[in-house]
């Protein structure tokens, strides 16, 4: 909790270059262990283990509001931190950039789950409502009543796991 301490001080500016270094690192660490957090969800959606990546939410909304908090400290301190640590800044930037692009594949393999399970729910739908009578001979005639009326009808079995 050192970096949620570090970046949810409300200091009003930052005045050295310690300040702003340490400022930057908090920042940095915080968007480390989001964007590890958001790897290993990335990697239990593909793999299919929606339970598992669920549980992480709570952590990740927890980190992505510390690091917002950073990132609002950062732009209200931006003249004093280019000046302060130049370098940092644009190592900031730099791990900001590459934070985009696996928030970007997370997204897509979110979208590719959600439209798997949405195509799996719609097929069994569809499924289950399509009637299933037996065609006999001629333009009317069906099988009987009862059990015949859909030959290849049972119960319906759904795995909640995937």
């Amino acid at each position: 909790m050192s970096v949620a301490k570090r970046v949810l001080d409300e200091r009003p500016r930052i005045a050295s270059a310690l300040e702003a270094r340490a400022l930057i690192e908090a920042v940095l660490e915080t968007l480390a262990a989001l964007s590890h957090l958001i790897g290993e969800e990335t990697e239990l959606v593909r793999a299919g283990r929606l339970p598992e990546a669920m549980q992480r939410e709570p952590r990740k909304a927890e980190l992505a509001g510390i690091y917002m908090r950073g990132v609002e400290q950062v732009k209200l301190n931006a003249v004093a931190l280019a000046r302060f640590a130049p370098d940092q800044v644009r190592r900031l930037k730099e791990a900001h950039g590459g934070f985009q692009g696996l928030v970007e594949t997370n997204q897509l393999v979110l979208a590719t789950a959600r439209a798997v399970s949405e195509t799996i729910v719609r097929e069994l739908a569809s499924d289950a409502n399509r009637p299933s009578r037996a065609a006999g001979y001629g333009p009317t005639a069906t099988v009987g009543a009862g059990a015949f009326v859909r030959p290849n009808s049972g119960p319906l079995v759904i795995s909640r796991q995937l």
